[in-house]
């Protein structure tokens, strides 16, 4: 049983430069007059007991949040899927205990506050290797719980096979999706351009309550 939330490790993917929002770092766009980076965080952070930053850019911006920051332990920038990879290694040198690991990106600042812990609730309901979210009919790849059990695994099918969509790996095991659809709002609602980030602000209007925390 999970009775400590330190039983998890939280991977924030900052990633890296958006090609639709011209080239800006995502982190730091503002939305409501803060960084989606800060709404993802004040929303994730009291959900585990450590929280990572996978970035490969050298930002003081995110060094000034006092979290570690781990880049990609593969070279090439190979998508989300090295990032989680980075997050099971270190948390493997650093925590050895820890079993899982769970990932969020850094453009969804409307993240459940109940994320983490409705993940590992269904992980032990539904007896997978891996769950993954769904809202309104859709899955969320990057959003999940991954065991570190996996972690040479999945060095292999990205070192080895070249392997870079989630929902290719995650096949290979047991997967399971927790759904938090939602009538009023997506909950897992990501912002990937200008469009996005003003459709998100509309939605703030409607309903301040959306980032609360």
């Amino acid at each position: 049983m999970l009775d400590k939330k330190n039983n998890i490790v939280g991977v924030i993917l900052a990633g890296g430069l958006s090609r639709r929002m011209g080239n800006q770092n995502k982190s730091f766009m503002p939305l409501a007059n803060k960084p989606l980076f800060e709404h993802v965080l004040e929303r994730f952070l009291p959900q585990c007991d450590t929280v990572l930053i996978n970035s490969n850019s050298q930002s003081r911006q995110l060094a000034s949040y006092n979290l570690p920051i781990i880049k990609d332990t593969l070279e090439g920038y190979l998508g989300p899927l090295a990032g989680i990879l980075s997050a099971m290694e270190w948390t493997k040198q650093q925590l050895p205990e820890t079993q899982w690991i769970a990932s969020v990106p850094v453009d969804t600042p409307f993240l459940p506050k109940d994320l983490v812990s409705t993940l590992y609730q269904s992980i032990e309901k539904k007896h997978s290797t891996l769950v993954g979210v769904s809202s309104n009919g859709r899955t969320h790849p990057v959003i999940g719980l991954w065991s570190t059990r996996l972690v040479d695994d999945l060095r292999l099918a990205l070192n080895d096979e070249g392997l870079r969509k989630i929902d290719l790996w995650t096949a290979r095991y047991s997967i399971s999706h927790q759904d938090f659809s939602n009538e009023v709002f997506d909950p897992f609602f990501n912002i990937n351009s200008q469009e996005d980030l003003i459709q998100a602000e509309s939605l703030i209007k409607k309903n301040p309550r959306l980032i609360d925390i």
